[in-house]
């Protein structure tokens, strides 16, 4: 689906110096990571925190939180029909305190641009907007407290990072293994500490589960093509099928929240 230049390579031996039944002992190669800017992240970013700016301008000048109020995550509310609940969430965060946003927002610029660059724009937005509105539905299902903030698509960022990590693992080497080393221990320390109260845990779950899957079955999965030194790196993912797994996705927690809705 997508073609880009690979982190790095072993996989030639110019002085045909191998013995028969030995591996090939062969220079590393390096081919550049995907290149270009990561504007749906950067638009992400910019919406958010504008949003947060119309939630801070109500409180001054009219002592409520309009977008709050009319968008966050609140099971009466959904269950009467403003459905748009279980995704507008990952807009809104909490005017208490700067820490919600701004941890977010953090963990967002970090993660975002190198998914972006690898998944292509239009599927990372799909894993963004996919893993909110998988977090908002688990969410819906077990926890009866309102919520808000885009930490559940920050967690399909984490699980989707992970997928991506494993199932490339041979093309990235050691640093895959650390990196998910890295990802495993984030993850279980923010969901030791969303055990707190007022922590929506149950979303963070949900955003992992939904982003991991989508991930895991629309993800780049990358080869090398080419001959020494002219390799570069392309997505054996085709179009459709990424489509087709979106989908499921999509609907596969819509049916959920579909079941506690009208059963």
């Amino acid at each position: 689906m997508n073609s880009s230049q690979s982190p790095e390579y072993s996989g030639y031996d110019p002085e045909g110096q191998s013995q028969p039944g030995e591996p090939i002992r062969q220079p590393p190669v390096v081919v550049r990571s995907a290149s270009g800017r990561p504007l749906v992240t950067y638009t992400l970013l910019g919406a958010t925190l504008f949003v947060f700016a119309l939630q801070m301008l109500g409180i001054f000048f009219l002592g409520v939180d309009y977008p709050a109020e009319l968008g966050m995550k609140v099971n009466e509310w959904i269950v009467q029909g403003e459905y748009w609940r279980l995704l507008t969430p990952v807009f809104l965060h909490s005017t208490r305190s700067i820490l919600h946003i701004a941890f977010n927002m953090y963990a967002l610029y970090i993660f975002g641009p190198g998914l972006e660059r690898h998944f292509g724009s239009k599927r990372f937005l799909a894993l963004y907007l996919l893993s909110g509105f998988s977090g908002n539905v688990v969410s819906f299902l077990f926890s009866p407290a309102p919520s808000l903030g885009s930490s559940t698509a920050i967690f399909g960022l984490l699980g989707a990072q992970g997928a991506f990590l494993y199932q490339n693992r041979e093309l990235f080497g050691k640093s895959a293994q650390r990196a998910l080393i890295n990802i495993i221990t984030i993850a279980g320390v923010n969901l030791f500490i969303g055990l707190s109260p007022g922590i929506d845990n149950w979303g963070h779950i949900g955003g992992l589960v939904g982003g991991s899957l989508f991930a895991w079955f629309a993800g780049p999965v990358l080869r090398l093509e080419g001959v020494y030194p002219l390799l570069n790196l392309t997505d054996e993912r085709e179009t459709g099928d990424v489509v087709r797994v979106g989908l499921a996705v999509g609907l596969l927690f819509a049916a959920l929240a579909a079941l506690k809705i009208f059963l």
